[in-house]
């Protein structure tokens, strides 16, 4: 009897192990599939091209949800908000990341240097909704305020 305690708790730490494996790979699959959409943004603002951005980034549903509340909604509701704001530099810094699955989340600063010289550089503090469509990472909201996050990694 001792000897099948013994083999159930051996079985029971190993599952606790594999699982923790299996999460820990889940979450830097995911943080490399969303580091590249984010590459990809930055891309498009150094090129002064929203259609990357609205066509490989965002699902067509979106919710994008501003500082003051101001909402636009999916990809055609915020294609004028990109069209005005696509010049300059950003810089996705991803602060807290999060998967379960076919959905995550990405607490990021959101660091934006202005094409204008005398516009002062400034960040926020945003919240990417994610979800997994047909084996591809794609934004399905996002919410935003000023600040930045911190220099302490979650």
């Amino acid at each position: 009897m001792k000897k099948i305690i013994s083999i159930l708790i051996l079985l029971t730490i190993g599952l606790i192990q594999t699982s923790t494996v299996l999460a820990d790979s889940e979450l830097e699959a995911f943080k490399e599939a969303i580091r590249a959409k984010y590459d990809m943004k930055e891309a498009a603002f150094a090129n002064n091209d929203p259609a990357p951005i609205l066509e490989k980034f965002y699902t067509s549903d979106v919710i994008s949800v501003g500082p003051d509340g101001t909402m636009h909604q999916g990809t055609e509701g915020i294609r004028p908000v990109y069209e005005e704001v696509i010049t300059g530099d950003v810089k996705v810094e991803s602060y807290y990341t999060h998967v379960n699955g076919n959905a995550g989340w990405d607490w990021v600063n959101f660091h934006v240097t202005p094409a204008e010289a005398d516009v002062k550089p400034f960040s926020f503090k945003m919240l990417f909704l994610w979800e997994k469509i047909n084996g591809d990472w794609m934004s399905k909201g996002e919410m935003y305020i000023m600040g930045a996050f911190g220099s302490e990694k979650h």
